[in-house]
């Protein structure tokens, strides 16, 4: 298209530039027009530009807007612009209804056993054969049946039916909420990314989705770009298009060479301002989205466009939006270090292919399918047992011989026995696992949005409770980013205080106030405090703003010099980032000449000056013996007191040459120092006792950052990270470095391993140091278990390391786009003391996952096991299948609900992190499920086989078919349901805890359901009859019926009361991935090494688990030996030749 929308350019005659040609409402430019610029870039887009629109003020005017006012602010006009240029909005892809959620639910293989048993069931019994009175069928349908009862027979399989349909009903209730949750939760996400515009003169951070097509939008380093535009007026700007084109590389954008931004791109460096020119649908992101079909194609056709597109939408943060429910403004790609063949693999994916599977889901899979795989054993020698039974008894013991009109009579028993068989698999399934974590996750996600966490990936949050480590930013998160300056050395003087304006030479003053002035964003402003008394507001880069502030307290004023040299008249601007340190802005002089202005930290940007300014203002030689000096006397003292210290310094040049403004290097030195000044940043008050909890509860805190290591120690010892008299390590990053790399500059993990577990201060970091702690820390192997690392960020270069961690933090006030994007948990108010919190919600995640687990195992192991024997000795099982449905529907669904709500208290934090490899099922808990597994399993064989006797009533056992219910079978029901109720309350405590009812108003869902349930139990026994094969008891027999359940509380304590330690044929069960798998699948994630073999091993081995995956859960047969013959086995050779080549 690029090469129809040039050859076109021919067509315009030049003249048209001057006589603008109205178009559609006005505006001299058609979307289509604009749509095929945007496709264009470089010296062919220029070229389009200068013969179409004259310049870019050219197409401003066109689009009817100012380059330096921006829009008028007039809801008529934005409102046509949305009309006609469309909206900043991408429709998202529509939710599944709630039917197609039904459909979903009733995929599921022991429902359609049980669906296909229940039509079987309900067909014969309206199918009266004509034999069926002949005494030859033997006393299969005699028993006490009169006509009403035989007509009743159709009951069992209606509600077995009904119970499916009721499973069926929650299951997708609850993917309905989950989805609807995520929706909720995206398009927060979306209402709070803000852009930045111009509109009347005036700055204005407006919702994205309200950009429109003539917007002037200011563009800083960070930013995610929300639309397509051209740029006006750039200072050092570079953009990473890799989510767009791949290329890894910076792009440098400026207005004379290459002023084309795209939507979805990332500003690495710099900042400018453009002209909006494409939004939503229309912009480059947004065309490929309707490519990609977002706009609602079905999964298959997406993910065939996916292989085409190859990588050109290579987003994580695309793909989880997709699955999470994709909201509108999905206009967020990422770029991940795979190709675009992972693109269909990945989407299929549920969830954020970001990482492996999370600690828990890995321990829950592997668990479900053990109990899954005995359940079906189970389940299938009970039905063998039952039918050979009753060959055995009916054909040999009574001889009796198969006639064709008994057939439908002997059907009817054998499914009536294939009923039960399956009633067991579904008892035994634990489908409530899933079901359990999800609304745990979802209740916990919700409230941890009151404690400022906005979750964006579910999984993160129960990672969280496992976290050994974190590594935290120190501005911001760990103080209060409100910054002052508190001490300054100016003409060879050290104030402890602000000095008075008076006490400076003007010369001094004049040059400082220009250089603060001028040389920081010009969007960095101190604005007069909202309310009276209050602090002015900073707006913008914190330190800037600490020096704008300094200005101030010296009873000067900064816009002023602003407005006499505003932004478009600064000759060039090195722009502040991670490697330089420091900022530097040229202005040209009346005379001709220039002057440079530069700030930055004090060690670095001292050692390239070589003048300073005395008391009287005038030059005087700066040697390195002075700067030693200085750093001693002045620099290390203020680091000392936890004050950042940052260098003002200026240089003239001549007018006679001009330098080479590309040579920085040669550019930004011999200057002249003006001033040091120390910054204060104060410690948050409530971070050290935030701290203390994460050391209580196991986990280590450590600080990285760009400060000077002084300054670092000071923070440190203040928040309480590092405590007098302990062993401990702070290092520099250079130090860092020349610890962990060979003599080939290699990162050895042996040599990390020696570092990292002292390490608590890591000073004058780059991202690229952050990166390669957070991996060695994961990666490491020393230690009785592996960490579990979150990482706190903010600035762009954070994100690798974000992405690394297992539980990313970004900020939300000071965070870039690209943080955000990279992270798992967004903190809305950037502190410390949220990470704690976070940590005490996932842990309660897991302990909620537990209880529940505790609670179904028991549940579980009875049923089964009553089934099972039941059915061997009396041919029939004690519990019905809708009896069992319901004991089913009790454990799975309600008791989920019940146990996965339970708020979490501080005690949480009392115990250290469980760790990746800690079994699901402790020894405590495995004590637990037997012990009261053996107390209910005494009570209903007791009551099954002397129950009669006990209550003087008929016996139950070995009633031929459609007989009424007993009541024999109903106490065993009933009393059942009451022991797994009190049960349920036991199951509130997995650590052994003797007051099981501790806490247990606080919950009012808990307490709502376990009385529901209750009230629910009455009316099936009293009132249920034929279809819940109850009989009505009398109060007596309730008594009775609730006597034993409270005896489950009181078995409690008793169990309570034997020690653990003692116990040692217990095992424990519900074990994480093994330390091998792992490291492997360690290694097959997120490393950022652009290293080309490891990529390619990197690639090899993802491939090859999510192959594994595909297995384990789809492929059978001649699809699963393709998979493995085509795609996985050649991916594994060629990554295994390109590594050892490499090697």
């Amino acid at each position: 298209m690029g090469d129809m929308a040039n050859s076109s350019i021919e067509f315009h005659p030049k003249p048209q530039q001057q006589q603008e040609v109205p178009h559609v409402g006005g505006f001299g430019c058609t979307l289509a027009e604009l749509r095929s610029l945007m496709e264009l870039r470089g010296a062919e887009a220029l070229q389009k530009i200068q013969e179409a629109y004259g310049d870019v003020s050219g197409l401003c005017r066109r689009l009817k807007t100012s380059p330096t006012e921006g829009l008028a602010d007039n809801t008529n006009d934005l409102e046509k612009r949305r009309q006609i240029y469309g909206q900043n909005f991408i429709p998202p892809k529509q939710p599944k209804t709630f039917l197609q959620l039904v459909w979903e639910a009733l995929q599921d293989v022991t429902l359609i056993i049980l669906e296909v048993a229940a039509i079987v069931s309900l067909g014969l019994s309206f199918y009266a054969p004509p034999g069926e009175e002949s005494e030859a069928c033997g006393n299969v349908s005699g028993g006490a049946e009169d006509e009403g009862e035989a007509e009743a027979g159709w009951i069992e399989g209606a509600a077995i039916l009904l119970s499916v349909i009721c499973v069926v009903l929650v299951t997708a209730f609850n993917d309905w909420s989950k989805e609807k949750q995520f929706r909720g939760l995206q398009s927060r996400i979306e209402q709070e990314q803000k852009f930045t515009v111009i509109r009347n003169g005036q700055l204005l951070q407006v919702p994205v989705a309200a950009l429109v097509v003539g917007d002037i939008a200011q563009v800083k380093y960070g930013d995610l770009l929300p639309a397509d535009g051209v740029l006006i007026q750039g200072n050092d700007l570079k953009i990473d298009e890799s989510s767009l084109t791949g290329e890894s590389d910076h792009v440098r954008k400026s207005a004379d060479k290459d002023p084309m931004l795209l939507s979805g791109t990332h500003v690495m460096e710099g900042s400018g301002r453009m002209v909006v020119t494409a939004v939503g649908v229309n912009s480059q992101t947004g065309i490929i989205f309707t490519l990609l079909g977002a706009g609602g194609e079905e999964e298959e056709k997406k993910d065939k466009k996916g292989k085409q597109q190859d990588g050109a939408m290579d987003s994580s943060q695309t793909r989880a939006k997709k699955q999470d429910g994709a909201v509108a403004m999905e206009m967020q790609p990422l770029k991940s270090a795979e190709g675009g063949e992972m693109e269909e693999r990945e989407k299929k994916k549920a969830n954020v292919p970001k990482k492996e599977k999370s600690v828990l889901q890995g321990k829950l899979t592997k668990l479900a399918v053990q109990i899954g795989k005995a359940g079906l054993v189970m389940s299938a020698i009970t039905v063998i047992i039952l039918v050979l039974y009753f060959v055995i008894e009916t054909f040999v013991v009574d001889g009796r011989v198969w006639l064709a009109e008994c057939t439908p009579v002997y059907v009817q028993y054998f499914v009536k026995f294939f009923i039960i068989g399956v009633t067991v698999l579904v008892v035994a399934v634990p489908e409530g696992l899933p079901l359990a974590v999800t609304i745990s996750l979802a209740y916990s996600v919700k409230k941890m949005m009151k404690d400022n966490n906005l979750v964006r990936h579910l999984d993160a949050c129960e990672t969280m409770g496992n976290a050994t480590a974190i590594c935290s930013d120190k501005t911001g998160t760990l103080t209060t980013n409100r910054m002052t300056v508190v001490q300054s050395y100016l003409g060879d003087t050290h104030y402890k205080e602000i000095p008075a304006p008076s006490a400076l030479t003007p010369k001094i003053l004049d040059l400082l106030v220009h250089a603060i002035s001028i040389n920081s964003a010009y969007t960095t402003k101190i604005l007069p405090p909202e309310k009276e008394g209050a602090l002015p507001r900073q707006v913008g880069n914190k330190t800037e703003c600490a020096l704008l502030g300094f200005i101030l307290d010296l009873k000067r004023d900064f816009q002023p010099v602003r407005e006499q040299i505003p932004e478009d008249q600064l000759y060039k601007v090195y722009t502040f980032n991670s490697v330089r340190k420091s900022m530097s802005t040229v202005i040209r002089m009346p005379d001709g000449g220039f002057r440079l202005f530069s700030k930055g930290a004090s060690e670095i940007l001292l050692k390239k000056c070589t003048n300073i300014l005395n008391s009287n203002g005038e030059l005087r030689g700066f040697r390195p013996r002075d700067r030693d000096d200085m750093v001693k006397k002045i620099i290390e003292p203020m680091a000392c007191d936890g004050l950042r210290t940052i260098c003002i310094a200026y240089r003239d040049f001549s007018a006679i040459q001009e330098p080479d403004w590309d040579n920085e290097n040669e550019v930004v030195g011999d200057l002249t120092c003006i001033a040091v000044v120390g910054i204060e940043d104060p410690v948050r008050p409530e971070v050290p006792e935030a701290i203390r909890k994460c050391q209580r509860a196991g986990i280590t805190v450590r600080m990285v950052t760009g400060d000077n290591i002084n300054t670092a120690r000071a923070i440190a010892a203040k928040c309480g990270i590092i405590q007098p008299g302990e062993d401990f390590l702070c290092l520099e990053g250079k130090e860092f470095n020349r610890r962990i790399r060979n003599e080939k500059g290699e990162i050895e993990q042996e040599r990390l391993d020696k570092v990292w577990p002292k390490l608590r201060v890591l000073a004058r970091s780059s991202p690229t140091d952050k990166h390669t702690l957070v991996k060695g820390i994961i990666d490491s192997t020393t230690g009785e278990q592996r960490q579990v690392v979150a990482v706190t960020g903010d600035g762009t270069n954070d994100g690798p390391a974000l992405k690394k961690a297992d539980v990313g933090f970004a900020m939300g006030i000071a965070g870039t786009d690209v943080a955000k994007e990279a992270s798992d948990i967004i903190l809305t108010d950037d502190n410390f003391t949220s990470i704690v919190k976070a940590v005490m919600w996932g842990r309660n995640v897991y302990d909620s996952i537990s209880k529940f687990l505790q609670f179904q195992l028991t549940v579980n192991v009875v049923a089964v096991i009553v089934a099972f024997t039941g059915a061997c000795i009396t041919q029939d099982s004690p519990l019905k299948a809708v009896q069992m449905l319901w004991v089913n529907l009790i454990m799975d669904t309600f008791a989920s609900l019940a146990l996965a709500t339970e708020p979490p208290t501080e005690s949480l934090l009392l115990r250290k992190p469980y760790g990746r490899d800690k079994p699901l099922i402790s020894r405590t808990m495995m004590k637990n499920i037997l012990g009261h597994a053996v107390y209910q399993l005494t009570i209903i064989f007791t009551l099954l086989f002397v129950g009669e006797l006990f209550f003087d009533i008929d016996s139950g056992r070995n009633a031929p078919l459609h007989s009424p219910p007993s009541e024999h079978y109903t106490i065993i029901f009933n009393t059942f349901v009451m022991m797994q109720l009190f049960n349920e309350i036991n199951a509130r405590k997995i650590h052994g805890e003797r007051n099981v009812f501790d806490g247990i108003f606080s919950n009012p869902i808990f307490c709502t359901i376990v009385l529901g349930t209750f009230g629910i139990q009455i009316v099936i026994v009293q009132f249920g009859g034929k279809p819940f094969s109850c009989s009505p008891l009398s109060t007596e027999q309730w008594l009775w019926c609730l006597f034993v359940g409270v005896g489950e509380l009181v078995w409690g304590q008793v169990i309570a009361t034997i020690p653990t330690s003692q116990l040692k044929c217990l095992k424990e069960a519900g074990h994480g991935p093994g330390k091998d798998e792992m490291t492997d699948e360690e290694l097959a994630e997120g490393e950022e090494e652009i290293d080309h073999a490891e990529r390619e091993l990197r690639r090899g081995q993802i491939l090859w688990f999510r192959g594994l995956n595909r297995i384990q859960t789809q492929a059978t047969g001649p699809r699963f030996l393709d998979l493995v013959n085509h795609k996985i086995a050649p991916r594994i050779s060629e990554a295994c030749t390109t590594f050892s080549v490499a090697k």
